[in-house]
């Protein structure tokens, strides 16, 4: 499989070659940080009304101090679905002071 050269292409490749199947449905965490709770937890409110990424948790890195919100969205990990999903997610948190730092995928164990 070909991936393009970027960060994401790099990251698709290196899953794929651990042998995850890129052509099933995945649950993938794309992660969203925030300097204030309370910024992260309106970002929460707003992408929870959102059908694409109902499910998000709220945690604070305790070196940092920084609030991380992990948005799972289920999908199929194509290079430019990810993306564009990637974009969509930090576009709606940059107007709550958020920034994105990527995203990964937990492979299930069968």
């Amino acid at each position: 499989m070909q991936f393009p050269n970027d960060d994401n292409g790099e990251l698709l490749a290196e899953i794929a070659a651990a042998g995850v199947d890129l052509t099933q449905m995945q649950n993938i965490d794309f992660y969203i940080l925030f300097e204030q709770a309370d910024d992260a937890k309106r970002f929460i409110s707003a992408i929870g009304k959102d059908e694409l990424a109902p499910k998000t948790q709220l945690q604070q890195c305790p070196d940092t101090g920084v609030w991380e919100v992990i948005t799972t969205v289920t999908m199929v990990p194509m290079h430019e679905l990810l993306s564009q999903t990637e974009q969509y997610l930090e576009s709606i948190a940059n107007g709550y002071e958020g920034y994105g730092d990527g995203w990964g995928l937990m492979a299930s164990e069968e």
